[in-house]
């Protein structure tokens, strides 16, 4: 039986090597488990003993058959213990990958299974990620990262990179959601610059890096249109075009349950003095709710009653 630190270089490993590197060195080993490079090669031997990965010096370390399979099925309980997480217990997709570091080294392959079945076999965990099938099998990510696409392309973020941590959290801040569509309208060394769901964004290049999205053709692109009902101000109407892929699990339920469903007519209804939460109007119902969940529900404006204030 493997130790964890076993288990988290065989992971690391295949990380590595999934992100297209030529090569597996020590160094890079090192960086993505912040530990010194010495600590590495002691490791990598005993592996190697184990016959889990092969190294040689100038052509870096790779994993043997044996050892993608071990590194795959961590992937996979990872993966899944995040969308149990975010789906079933409702945590916060920022919350569950520390947890899910500490859930994967659980040897039980028989529980995973129960968990993938019970989540309806998902294909992807809560940040994008692919997550590898039974059979050991993995999709690609098809996608690139948003600085390599030119001024005016548009596209749906797909994957957020979730380390290192500190540019997660930034894009955190900024509520950008897996699923969303985007318009570049400039992209040079200094900020990339697009629209999303009614709002401009501007980010460092460093940080857009680590959001991979899809190119859509111009046909495909609504997000002209789109806005979250959080932005939606007195005197406006609004149809309900979906919720977004960010909002899972019981929340999502609770947001359908009430009413929040595509085609929906919508409009505000009350404000607090604090203008959170508010109430909207759906279907003759006054329903309230807080913009950190209204921010979900995506919206397309109909029509302005009024002038707003």
């Amino acid at each position: 039986m493997l130790s964890q630190s076993e288990e988290n270089y065989l992971k690391a490993i295949f990380s590595i090597e999934l992100s297209n590197a030529k090569t597996v060195s020590t160094t890079l080993i090192a960086k993505n488990l912040s530990t010194k490079a010495s600590s590495v090669t002691d490791m990598i031997k005993k592996l190697a003993d184990k016959n889990l990965v092969n190294y040689e010096k100038y052509k870096g370390v790779k994993l043997t058959s044996e050892g993608k399979e071990i590194a795959l099925n961590i992937v996979r309980s990872h993966r899944i213990w995040e969308v149990f997480l975010v789906d079933k217990l409702n945590y916060n997709w920022d919350e569950v990958h520390d947890l899910a570091e500490q859930l994967e080294h659980i040897k039980s392959t028989t529980l995973i299974d129960k968990l993938d079945k019970l989540l309806g076999f998902p294909k992807h965990d809560p940040h994008g990620d692919p997550i590898p099938t039974e059979a050991g099998e993995i999709e690609p990510i098809n996608g690139k990262p948003i600085p390599n696409f030119k001024e005016g392309t548009i596209g749906r973020i797909i994957h957020i990179e979730d380390e290192p941590e500190i540019i997660y959290k930034q894009i955190l801040a900024e509520d950008l959601h897996i699923g969303s569509q985007l318009h570049i309208v400039e992209n040079n060394e200094k900020r990339v610059v697009f629209h999303s769901e009614g709002e401009e964004y501007v980010l460092a290049p460093i940080v857009a890096n680590n959001i991979t999205i899809t190119e859509l053709l111009k046909e495909e692109f609504s997000e002209e249109k789109s806005f979250r009902l959080s932005n939606l101000k007195n005197g406006e109407e609004a149809k309900i075009i979906g919720i977004s892929r960010e909002c899972r699990g019981e929340i999502r339920r609770r947001l359908l349950d009430l009413g929040f469903v595509i085609n929906t007519k919508i409009t505000v209804d009350l404000t607090s003095p604090m203008n959170n939460p508010r109430a909207y109007l759906v279907r003759d119902t006054s329903i309230a709710i807080r913009n950190e969940q209204a921010k979900f529900i995506l919206i397309e404006k109909i029509k302005t009653h009024a002038k707003s204030h």
